[in-house]
């Protein structure tokens, strides 16, 4: 069983709309509602794999009330533990003529020590049941610093997957966690280096096992301490880049769970997954031509990092 984690979850908000004008007014078609945040995107995507998952997470106030009903209609196995603070909204527009995507999250509110508590102790009965522990997202403002090596700590005995950023990216390292998932932009804030590749390595000095570096249209790089790859398409895909990161989390959960540690096997596969899920309207799910991405990816060793200031990567 795969367990995903969300300190933080939203109620994703998603509209289409034919081209995006700033300080204009714009219709779309009615909006698409899901309950979000990135491990709860793992897990649909997992689910929808065949592999056994079960989400734990918050929900409060109206916005919670309605994450509940979606995800109860999802089938996705899930535990939610109830908040007084309302769970926060994530916006995405999507320019159908341009082919990209503006997002606004809101921060969210930090849970008080009870609730708190209530979360930390909804893992830890539940992940003795886990083959793979990932621990995905932002944490709220004020959220306690012991709160994410507390929750690395419980998965001990089993790869540990986290997919978070700023000051937390470095917590995951120093506890060890088997694999990290920063883009660029993430990674150069939690390290303060420019050279991606080196602050992958810096990550793996403190103690993380592998670091599947997202560069957006550029591809992926695995870094390990003996090893770096780097797998691309041949050409960038037009689409919906949020959730593209959750993808590639739940290709490396799949593998590990499935007992495949390789390095090579997980970067390839989460690549495809990642490009697989820009093909789709909403985050959370794959397109069904990932097989076919896959066979299509160009791997190289020791390449240079290309030079991208953008990274379409959503922010947690």
């Amino acid at each position: 069983m795969i367990l995903t984690v969300t300190a933080n979850p939203a109620l994703d908000l998603t509209w289409e709309i034919d081209r995006i004008e700033i300080g204009g007014a714009h219709r779309a078609d009615t909006g698409a509602v899901r309950a979000g945040g990135k491990g709860l995107n793992v897990a649909r995507i997992a689910q929808a794999q065949g592999f056994e998952v079960c989400a734990v997470t918050t929900c409060g106030g109206a916005t919670g009330a309605e994450l509940r009903d979606e995800l109860d209609a999802s089938g996705v196995p899930h535990v939610l533990i109830p908040v007084t603070a309302p769970t926060r909204r994530s916006v995405a527009w999507v320019d159908r003529a341009l082919g990209d995507t503006t997002i606004v999250n809101e921060r969210g509110a930090n849970p008080s020590a009870q609730e708190w508590s209530a979360f930390t102790a909804a893992v830890r009965g539940r992940v003795a049941a886990a083959s793979v522990l990932v621990i995905s997202g932002s944490f709220p403002p004020g959220a306690p610093s012991t709160i994410l090596p507390e929750l690395i700590a419980a998965g001990a005995g089993r790869p540990v997957i986290v997919d978070t950023s700023g000051p937390a990216l470095l917590t995951a390292a120093d506890a060890g966690a088997s694999v990290l998932k920063p883009n660029r932009a993430e990674l150069a804030e939690a390290t303060g280096m420019a050279d991606p590749i080196e602050g992958a390595r810096s990550l793996i000095a403190r103690g993380a096992g592998l670091v599947l570096l997202s560069l957006g249209d550029d591809g992926m790089y695995a870094v390990t301490a003996d090893r770096m790859l780097r797998a691309r398409l041949s050409e960038p895909l037009a689409g919906n880049p949020t959730g593209a990161g959750d993808a590639a989390v739940a290709a490396a959960a799949t593998l590990l769970a499935d007992g495949d540690d390789d390095p090579e096997h997980i970067l390839c596969r989460a690549t495809a997954w990642s490009a697989a899920a820009v093909l789709m309207p909403l985050a959370g799910e794959i397109h069904p031509t990932w097989r076919d991405l896959e066979r299509a990816l160009i791997l190289d060793g020791d390449s240079p990092v290309p030079a991208a200031p953008h990274d379409p990567e959503e922010p947690v």
